[in-house]
């Protein structure tokens, strides 16, 4: 349970630090460092990190993996009363299935300019078409999500590495 002032902010921040350690995790694993924390009444209950390569697995992306974690922990796919946080912007996967799972409320790090499906390309999680929708707040600790990404990226192109 979080023990912290009743400032939103700090909420998020607290549990985006969360989701930056999985990233970090996922780094040292040589994957694609994004992490994901889903939090059920101020606890954590999901937590992941990318996993693509090592799952060979496509759909493994830490949003995915949380979900799954989430789920299991609570004994039913609807997440109605979670908070989701992760450090990039959901891809229009992720976006999906955050949308079926029902999750209210997506913090994200930085935006994904070439795959966001929350606010960057597609408004997926707020699309009125759909039965669901989530609320979504960018940019909590954006800067440190970024600089991740990019020195993961830069550390791949000096190794060769696709």
């Amino acid at each position: 349970m979080i023990d912290t002032p009743l400032n939103p902010l700090l909420i998020h921040e607290h549990f985006m630090r969360q989701a930056l350690s999985e990233a970090e995790a996922a780094f040292e694993e040589q994957e694609v460092p994004i992490g994901a924390v889903i939090v059920y009444e101020g606890e954590i209950i999901g937590a992941a990190h990318n996993q693509r390569e090592t799952l060979r697995d496509p759909t493994a992306h830490a949003e995915m993996i949380a979900m799954t974690q989430a789920a299991e922990a609570l004994g039913d796919w609807r997440l109605e009363h979670c908070m989701l946080y992760v450090t990039l912007e959901p891809c229009p996967m992720c976006a999906g299935g955050i949308v079926q799972a029902r999750i209210p409320t997506v913090i994200y790090g930085a935006t994904d300019p070439k795959a966001g499906a929350c606010h960057s390309l597609y408004s997926i999680t707020d699309d009125e078409r759909l039965n669901h929708r989530a609320g979504v707040l960018g940019g909590v600790l954006a800067e440190e999500s970024k600089l991740l990404l990019q020195s993961f990226f830069r550390q791949q192109r000096a190794l060769g590495k696709k």
